[in-house]
């Protein structure tokens, strides 16, 4: 099934399969309150079929079953995503004992299956009463975030095996308040140039919440794309060079380096929150590990027409996904040794990486081409300690509503019930082959 062997990895390398809390939990009642996603999704336009993460995969009862299924797979790992509006329904002030009775099962549930809990904290499920405060806008978001981080690690963290803070800054920032894509909806440069810095500084302020209650093994995971120019012209390789800074560079450098690219800040710099360079010691707080998710390149092409930035995106003539994306697994390699040389010597984990494909067969083939691109970059240098297949399940997958499917395993929306695909059981015979 596939072509590479566990013992390729070694034997503490840690395989892992990723789920978020929107996209399969359902249980709307039991005292949740609202999130940005629940309006998002729920205005006319912006989903795909007019779907909701209202059911999705009914996970919040269908849990036991699920975790079985990752345990049967032979995943030693599990990332999942606590939900903010699940625990703390405003966001502030009361807590929903129920939610956290709900994560007390599924995380005993984890560790009774021999399954390592990799948590994150904020999956993109912002409570509706913070944004109405102004969510990533506001700069008081970084205390409302440590605040919670503190909460959950009281209450969870000796029972976690890592707490990653945010998912996708990028997304959080540029793909939602920019672009208008994800919710909140916004498309708006100040609005964006705000939400990039504070998402970061919101990730520092929670680590050190979290190291007052003694959490340990803390992280953050960050999505990167392999931007290249569409051609080898200077014009094309200087818009590839901005590209990659939006896209990678903001994120990389403000963790580990404590700044932002110059050429990023020179543009945003009329609407970045005032005296932003004295947050960057907290942006920057030391952290255990680095979670990356990996999906496609983008080609980059000088643009004159286009605002701000000057440059325009499309992809390549790579085979593509069913979403479109390019099938690209050198870029994974190249960006693991990248990071490794450029920016950090903590440990890495490939936290996502995965494809919506209706045929299972290029999934397998998918998988285990960047399986291959994993072994490549060890081989390289960078220490890479572990591969996370996104997704365990179908899913509600944000603005594509529930046509694109990712999952290893097969939702059948009406029934709820679950099917094992051939990549489900690819990644059987991988784990549970030993020799």
């Amino acid at each position: 099934m596939f072509s590479v062997e566990r013992k390729d990895f070694g034997p503490d390398f840690v395989f892992g399969t990723a789920t978020s809390a929107y996209q399969i939990e359902g249980g709307q009642g039991d005292g949740r309150g609202a999130s940005i996603w629940d309006s998002f999704s729920a205005t006319p336009g912006n989903v795909r079929g007019r779907a909701t993460g209202a059911i999705a995969c009914d996970h919040y009862t269908r849990w036991s079953e699920d975790l079985d299924l990752v345990r049967d797979a032979g995943f030693g790992a599990y990332r999942f995503s606590f939900a903010w509006p699940r625990l703390i329904p405003e966001g502030r002030g009361a807590l929903n004992e129920k939610g956290f009775a709900f994560y007390d099962r599924l995380v005993d549930g984890m560790l009774e299956r021999g399954i390592k809990p990799f948590a994150t904290l904020y999956h993109w499920d912002l409570p509706s009463a913070l944004q109405d405060r102004g969510g990533w806008m506001n700069r008081d978001i970084a205390n409302w975030f440590a605040d919670y981080a503190a909460i959950v690690a009281h209450r969870f963290g000796d029972r976690l095996e890592t707490i990653a803070t945010l998912n996708e800054p990028w997304c959080v920032a540029w793909l939602s308040h920019y672009l208008g894509a994800h919710a909140p909806g916004y498309r708006d440069l100040r609005a964006a140039a705000r939400a990039m810095h504070h998402v970061l500084l919101a990730h520092g302020t929670a680590i050190d919440a979290l190291r007052v209650e003694g959490a340990r093994n803390l992280g953050i995971v960050i999505n990167l794309e392999k931007a290249e120019p569409k051609t080898a012209s200077p014009a094309d390789e200087k818009a590839a060079g901005l590209g990659d800074a939006l896209f990678n560079r903001w994120y990389l450098e403000g963790l580990f380096a404590g700044r932002y690219p110059e050429e990023l800040v020179s543009l945003l710099a009329p609407y970045l929150p005032e005296r932003f360079e004295d947050d960057m010691a907290l942006v920057s707080r030391p952290i255990d590990w680095l979670g990356i998710n990996y999906y496609t390149r983008g080609l980059y092409a000088d643009d004159p027409t286009a605002p701000v930035f000057g440059f325009s995106q499309s992809r390549g003539d790579l085979d593509k996904t069913d979403l479109g994306w390019e099938i690209y697994p050198q870029g994974l390699t190249d960006l693991l040794v990248r990071v490794a040389k450029d920016h950090t010597n903590l440990p890495l984990y490939v936290t996502e990486n995965g494809m919506s494909e209706s045929n299972d067969a290029r999934r397998v083939a998918f998988y285990d081409a960047h399986l291959r691109a994993v072994l490549d970059a060890r081989k390289a240098g960078a220490d890479v300690r572990g591969y996370f297949a996104w997704s365990l399940l179908d899913n509600f997958e944000w603005a594509e509503g529930y046509e694109s499917r990712f999952g290893l395993v097969h939702v059948d929306y009406e029934t709820q019930a679950r099917t094992p695909k051939p990549s489900y059981s690819a990644f059987r015979g991988l784990l549970h082959n030993t020799r």
